[in-house]
Parts: C-alpha cells; structure tokens; sequence
C-alpha cells in the first residue's frame, strides 16, 4: 500500500515489524489491548526468520495514536498457494481494535493489500471480520483454564479418569527437565518430528524452534525414560498465561503415559512461575485432541475463523483431514523419519 486509507479521521498503512521503533510501539499497543502472543510482531518476526515468510501488517492511526493493529504473514506456497494470515503458523491474530468498525477497514485493506501482493486469500484466526467474508464458528476450538493454587489442588482439578492417567504417569520412572538449551531443542525436536510424522504432518523446520525460543518467553519441558526424551513440549508465556504449543511424545509415551506426566507438570511449573491460567490451544471440534483435552476438564469455547478469496480463485485448502490431503498423509505416515525430517520442512514452511 502506497497511501494511507481513510476513515473517519483514521488513515490505515503499512507497518515493518523488522524497524526498531515501529515494533515496539505496536508491541506497547497489544500489550494495552491483552493481544495475543500471535499479534505480537516479535511472533511474526520469529515467523519470518524460521521460514522465509515476510512479516507485515497494517496499522491503523487517528491523531497519531494506535487504533488498530492487523498483524499479518504473507505465505508463498507452491503446494498451497499464496495467502496472507493474521497470524502465520498461529492459532490467533486477526484485527485487534477497540472499535469494530476499525477492525473492517482494517480487513478492507487486506483486500487492497492481497491483490497487489498476488495472494489470492486472507485468513483471520480471531478478530472481527466483514460479514461478507467466509466465518466459520465450527471448524476449531479453544481450551483454557484457570491454575490451581498448589500441586495437589492441581491434581485433584483434573476429573476422576484422566487423573488415575495423571498418577500412573508419576509412578512410572520418568525424570522431567525445563530448559532451553541445546540439549533441550535437540531432545524435543526428535520428540516432535517423530510424534507429527505418526500424525502425518510434515514437521516444522527446526529453525522455526529456534526463532520462537530466542524472540519470545519460552521453554521446553522433556520426559525422558532411562535418559531417553519419550514427551516433550515448547510452551510460550504470555499475559499470565502458559500455551504449550509445539508437544509431542514418541510410540512409547503411550505405555508410560508420558504425555499426561508432562502436561501436568507443565501446568505446576506455570503456576511456579506465576502464571495464572493455562492454554491448551486449539483443536479441531470432535478430534482425538479434541476430546483429549475435555477429558483434563477443559470446556470448549468455539473459536472464529474467517476467510477471505479472491474473486475468481479457487478457496485455499491447507486443511489436513480435507479428502484431498488423505492419501498425502497416509503416506507420510509411512515415511521413514529420516526422509521425513528432511522432506517436511521443506513443506510446512508453506502450510502457515
């Protein structure tokens, strides 16, 4: 965009998170709004460094203040398309904005913003959105709750099955270690790679990994049996809050329930490090995670997604349970981890 949009006495432009200046003032502005971890543009420049995908965004200024903040990742994919998301690789962003109306100009100005860019659809995970947009109310949803004030209480939040998972965990010979060395980042990437090549998905590069744990507030908690990584997960801290987002465990975490060991002790190192709630993300409705994650007592809350196409394009479809990825992914599963490992960066750096 050459030229600010008007509205109403407010004129929305192009912001660059990489410039200093600009992202810490749009990083003050979340902050005042309680944004999301993914509207921060420290999330979209970790983004940027880890897969190549440009980190942008829209502000929106009335008498030289914030009044809006669009965050964006503009996505090249020659699998998937070109897209431009609010957030890339997130599972939040879209408009942040006091006012509605701001929220849609804002919108409007993606619109400007893809054509001229070449990418045939937005999505917004989050936010308001034009009503003649795509919104799906169905597709995901969100799960968080409140940390109880010490161990035991934790444990005794959890409902009754889920709980005897909890201490068959703990009664296993398990040991756990947070941290974000380069022990840690390698043991949950071999964790991790495995776990979503099982799932199907080709993983994430691991520079991605890194980005997020030098940009932001982040660890890894690792389970590991006999001194072998069987669980782990890299959690992010943000605005009293713990979202273990990148989690696996291998074939064996199963038989030794070490991923309920490891969510559990997660939670009871959030609270030691004065977090309030804890996230557990999305998941999409009626999935095994989906279920997994009522099971520990968390209520669903339907998330809202809302998608943009261009006129005359054909809607992006990144979806991995859609008809047309089955059979890639039941191939993938087949995949030894190797040839995975290799090939699945190489992918997801589109996927967004």
């Amino acid at each position: 965009m050459n030229a600010p949009f008007p509205l109403a006495g407010e004129t929305i432009r192009l912001a660059d998170p990489r410039q200093p200046d600009e992202a810490a003032r749009i990083e003050g502005f979340v902050a005042e709004q309680h944004g999301s971890l993914f509207h921060r543009p420290a999330w979209l420049r970790a983004v940027e460094v880890g897969t190549g995908q440009g980190a942008l965004g829209l502000i929106a200024e009335k008498r030289g203040g914030l009044t809006g903040w669009l965050p964006l990742t503009e996505i090249h994919s020659p699998i998937f398309g070109r897209v431009l998301a609010s957030s890339g690789f997130a599972v939040g962003g879209g408009a942040l904005a006091p006012a509605k109306a701001t929220s849609t100009a804002l919108a409007r100005a993606a619109e400007e913003l893809a054509l001229r860019r070449s990418c045939t659809t937005i999505e917004l995970r989050g936010g308001a959105a034009p009503q003649d947009w795509q919104i799906r109310t169905d597709s995901h949803c969100g799960f968080e709750w409140e940390l109880a004030p010490d161990d035991e209480a934790q444990l005794l939040a959890i409902p009754r099955k889920q709980r005897a998972e909890v201490r068959k965990g703990l009664e296993q010979d398990l040991t756990v270690h947070v941290g974000s060395a380069d022990e840690d980042r390698a043991a949950h990437y071999a964790v991790y790679s495995e776990s979503v090549r099982n799932l199907g998905t080709p993983v994430f590069p691991r520079r991605l990994f890194e980005a997020a744990l030098d940009a932001l507030d982040a660890d890894i908690l690792t389970v590991r049996c006999h001194g072998v990584p069987v669980a782990s997960v890299l959690s992010f801290y943000h605005d009293g809050a713990v979202l273990p987002y990148w989690g696996g465990g291998t074939f064996a975490a199963r038989a030794l329930r070490a991923n309920d060991r490891m969510y559990y002790e997660l939670m009871l190192h959030a609270r030691r490090r004065g977090m309030e709630r804890f996230d557990f993300g999305r998941s999409k409705t009626n999935s095994g995670a989906y279920h997994f994650k009522r099971n520990w007592g968390f209520e669903p809350q339907p998330l809202s997604y809302a998608s943009w196409t261009a006129p005359g394009a054909e809607r992006r479809d990144a979806d991995p349970t859609s008809a047309k990825h089955s059979a890639r992914i039941a191939l993938w599963r087949q995949l030894p981890l190797p040839i995975a490992n290799r090939l699945g960066p190489i992918i997801a750096r589109g996927l967004g």
